[in-house]
């Protein structure tokens, strides 16, 4: 079994709320952002980013918007909403509550 991967699916919400809420951003610059942020840790392929992000649209959480390049081209940028923020905060303190406490446990006891 590969923990990495059960990690990345409890939290994958999480992640892209997060950056979500720095800017709007279209899926491979989200890819290169996750890689880069997380010193080449989270490697997303769009078969998990893209199915992601339509779940968090349908939930409300994120807006897409297409966007027309000077090239001709458009481009999905993706934004987050008023909800989406809302559970960011929600799902912010709740990490860092957990990782607080596996933290404790896991340290080692000094006597």
């Amino acid at each position: 079994m590969s923990y990495r991967r059960e990690l990345l699916k409890g939290n994958t919400e999480t992640l892209l709320l997060s950056l979500l809420s720095i800017q709007p951003m279209y899926g491979y610059q989200i890819i290169k952002e996750l890689k880069k942020r997380s010193d080449g840790y989270f490697k997303f392929r769009e078969g998990t980013l893209y199915p992601a992000l339509h779940r968090l649209e349908a939930d409300k959480l994120v807006k897409g918007n297409w966007e027309k390049l000077p090239s001709g081209k458009e481009r999905r940028y993706y934004q987050l909403t008023a909800k989406g923020f809302s559970l960011l905060e929600e799902k912010v303190a709740e990490w860092r509550g957990f990782s607080s406490a596996v933290n404790m446990v896991m340290q080692p006891i000094i006597t």
